[in-house]
């Protein structure tokens, strides 16, 4: 790396340490040729994957406006802002792990209801008449009853 003082090309580690909860890597460094010290942060750069509407547009991911999704469905409702941040989390890490460099909207909007289901169920409810189309009162009364069934058991052996 180089000198921010003297510009030469060469600098040394003196120290390393993890903060920011392991997320990033503090350095402190020593010029070679000028003696100067500096601290550098390293963090690792996760790129999201581009989303792909459902007109074939695609687009890049766009935290803020998964966010602002997210508290319009949960809007007046009794969730921690934690809770949502954990959410948020969990989700790009679902879009992360599928490897892939482009992932269709309906696969978001699948990440972010089944989130919401375990936030808070109205918020659900909400988010899915927007993000399904609901039509008439049927529409809601089934998924409502959709919600009320109990989620199937995976076990062990279905998995493999």
């Amino acid at each position: 790396m180089h000198c921010p003082f003297c510009a030469h090309p060469e600098t040394k580690v003196i120290d390393s340490r993890l903060v920011a909860d392991g997320e990033q890597i503090r350095r402190r460094r020593e010029c070679i040729s000028c003696g100067e010290r500096f601290t550098t942060f390293e963090t690792a750069e996760l790129v999201m994957p581009r989303v792909i509407k459902s007109d074939g547009t695609r687009e890049p991911f766009n935290e803020d406006k998964l966010h602002a999704g997210i508290q319009r469905a949960l809007e007046k409702r009794p969730v921690s802002v934690e809770d949502v941040e954990a959410a948020l989390v969990r989700i790009k890490q679902q879009l992360r792990a599928c490897g892939e460099r482009e992932v269709p909207s309906r696969m978001l909007g699948e990440c972010v209801m089944a989130e919401l289901r375990q936030l808070d169920q109205v918020a659900y409810v909400r988010f899915a008449s927007v993000y399904r189309s609901f039509q008439d009162l049927d529409e809601f009364r089934a998924e409502i009853e959709r919600l009320s069934a109990p989620l199937p058991l995976i076990r062990p052996e279905e998995e493999a």
